[in-house]
């Protein structure tokens, strides 16, 4: 008796040990994220605070990043299913909406709160005013992407009609935009950080103005997924968006020369020193959401610039292209 006693002792002890190993796994195990991102630039530095830090592997995510170079191909790229989150403007979402497409996109979970880029000129100009655009070759990237309307909406309340005081090329690429212009093309172009700071560092051109100053707060770079996708995977949305609630936080409550450090790694070619310049350039007007929640009237702000810049015929209901279920819940869970 006393054996089978011993004996049986024996297996409880390794069922449990297998158990407890079998219980390690588990949560060591992540979930495989694929994120298409519209550009890589510090402008999203509370995403690459989130990676830094740990925060998407505390919720059990390993992230899968890829640069898009451009909306329009990181919208294609989610809904071809190459893709399972993009991470660009909002309005690519109203236009898929706007299709008719049945198995649209929602947009989840918000990042930046303004335009992240600069007017760069060909040379410093610390007295710019926007009238020196008249009769100007501006590159603006991608007509019907944000930063094209944002700066077609700084001009008008500038005083300026983009279509006729001044000639906006689109014909350029936005990953090649910095490179035309180097080469002599336009006598302006918009471009994001940290490409403006160091094409300044290099004496090739020099920032006049920000465009998100300018134009105050507006949806301008969020995460969206296929309807489908969301539904299928709500859990993991939530802990996606809890991640990046986290770094919004993280970002929100550290200096400058913090940021530089923590994202350092996603910049391995960029000096920390400008790194640091560029956050605070980017603290100073405020471009990061300090939540994940996209309000309605930011989102008909938006709308509005859309329909001025004659790319909007019909507005998107707000319910139906923003999904914020779970950007709420994690922020009401940190109060």
């Amino acid at each position: 008796m006393k054996r089978v006693l011993r004996f049986s002792s024996v297996a409880i002890c390794l069922a449990m040990l297998l158990t407890l190993f079998t219980g390690c796994k588990t949560t060591e195990s992540k979930d495989k994220v694929t994120v298409c991102e519209v550009t890589h630039s510090i402008f999203y530095a509370p995403q690459y605070a989130a990676i830094s830090l740990g925060y998407f592997s505390e919720e059990g995510i390993t992230i899968e990043l890829s640069n898009g170079q451009g909306t329009d191909k990181v919208m294609s790229a989610v809904l071809s299913n190459n893709i399972d989150i993009g991470f660009a403007g909002p309005e690519a979402s109203i236009y898929v909406y706007n299709e008719g497409k049945e198995d649209y996109t929602q947009v989840f979970a918000l990042l930046t709160q303004r335009d992240g880029s600069f007017l760069v000129g060909r040379k410093p100009d610390p007295n710019f005013t926007w009238d020196k655009l008249r009769n100007k070759v501006i590159l603006p990237g991608r007509k019907g992407g944000v930063p094209y309307m944002a700066l077609e909406y700084a001009i008008r309340k500038n005083g300026l009609d983009p279509d006729k005081d001044t000639k906006l090329d689109n014909s350029i690429q936005f990953a090649l935009m910095a490179g035309a212009f180097t080469g002599g093309t336009g006598d302006y172009v918009t471009l994001f950080e940290p490409t403006a700071s160091m094409m300044e560092a290099e004496g090739k051109g020099y920032i006049v103005a920000s465009i998100g100053d300018q134009c105050g707060e507006i949806p301008y770079t969020a995460y969206f997924a296929k309807k489908s996708y969301i539904e299928k995977n709500q859990a993991l949305i939530e802990r996606f968006t809890r991640a990046v609630y986290k770094g919004q936080k993280w970002v929100e409550t550290h200096s400058a020369a913090e940021i530089a450090k923590v994202v350092a790694p996603s910049f391995a070619d960029t000096d920390v020193k400008l790194l640091t310049t560029v956050a605070q350039r980017y603290k100073d007007i405020g471009v990061w959401s300090s939540n994940p929640v996209l309000k309605p009237e930011a989102f008909s702000l938006l709308q509005k610039v859309m329909t001025q810049a004659g790319e909007l015929t019909k507005n998107a209901p707000y319910e139906k292209v923003v999904n914020t279920s779970f950007a709420e819940k994690v922020v009401a869970a940190t109060k």
